[in-house]
């Protein structure tokens, strides 16, 4: 009897051991099962920082690609496309229907100095900035007034000619309308976007806008308006005796100021154009252009 009572407590006492052994393994198995998720996902992890680095990387790559030398992008197309409007004595046509004026003429010798060839493109002058950005043209060289306005929205070169806006009338009326005061009820016509609009609202004058300058003249020799406000070069070439409009003169000065040429914000061109005009200047060359067209004495010293 005492013999199968101990055999009795001899197998529950395996019993008790096998149970707690099984627990242990269980146990153990659990960790285990964790131990794996946890590598699993550090794993994750590590493949999703390295798919947002090359992510990343891919993103710096195509930034870096969009930031084209604009120099380089002239060069390559072999065109450098020239924005005006019809503005003697700086870009207008000869006979045979080529541009030439002292912008025409800088312009295409910038454009070879770069081993490429200047094309001309007429543009409205209120949209030179949009045409600029829309990569229609490349550079606005056309007479154009460094404002603030134009400063903050182009990538500007040195100025290299002196203007001033200045009133034009028909010659008849030309002594009644020698100051301020006695043009302040008349009826401008000025080209859209320019400064000689600007200086019309600046002295709280009655204006209509017209295409361009040429337009702005044809409409005081009409008698469509009283006087035009257009910049001093052109007022020099295409008004008073021997010119387009011998029955029109100007009479007073509204302001002073620069002339110089825009590129894409941001553009080496416009270091390369400063360059040329530092080189031009120096030999000879930017002078000898004014006096083809009578302009000698507003061309700016261009210092290195």
């Amino acid at each position: 009897m005492k013999q199968k009572i101990l055999a009795l407590l001899l197998a529950l006492a395996m019993g008790i051991s096998l149970a707690s052994c099984g627990g242990n393994n269980a146990a153990s198995g659990g960790t285990s099962a964790n131990s794996g998720a946890e590598t699993e996902d550090s794993a994750s992890a590590a493949g999703e920082q390295d798919a947002q680095d090359t992510q990343d990387a891919a993103e710096t790559e195509d930034s870096e690609a969009e930031v084209i030398s604009d120099l380089q992008y002239v060069q390559d197309k072999g065109t450098l496309i020239v924005g005006i409007t019809e503005f003697a004595p700086l870009d207008y046509q000869d006979a045979s229907g080529s541009w030439i004026g002292f912008d025409a003429d800088m312009a295409r010798a910038f454009a070879e100095s770069l081993g490429v060839e200047a094309e001309f493109q007429i543009i409205e002058w209120d949209n030179k900035v949009f045409e600029l950005n829309g990569k229609t043209i490349d550079v606005v060289w056309n007479g154009m007034t460094l404002t603030d306005e134009v400063r903050s929205s182009m990538e500007c070169s040195n100025p290299y000619l002196q203007n001033a806006q200045v009133v034009v009338v028909p010659v008849r009326n030309a002594a009644d309308y020698q100051t301020l005061e006695s043009v302040q009820g008349l009826a401008f016509a000025v080209e859209s976007g320019s400064a000689g609009k600007e200086e019309a609202e600046a002295n709280g004058f009655t204006y209509t806008e017209v295409l361009d300058q040429a337009n702005a003249l044809l409409e005081v020799s009409t008698g469509t308006a009283d006087a035009a406000i257009i910049d001093y070069l052109m007022a020099l070439a295409m008004t008073g005796g021997g010119t387009s409009y011998d029955d029109l003169t100007f009479t007073l000065s509204l302001n002073t100021e620069e002339y110089g040429v825009g590129f894409r914000q941001g553009s080496d061109l416009a270091a390369a154009l400063n360059d040329f005009f530092q080189t031009s200047y120096v030999d000879g060359t930017m002078q000898e252009i004014a006096e083809t067209y009578e302009i000698a004495g507003a061309v700016i010293e261009q210092e290195s």
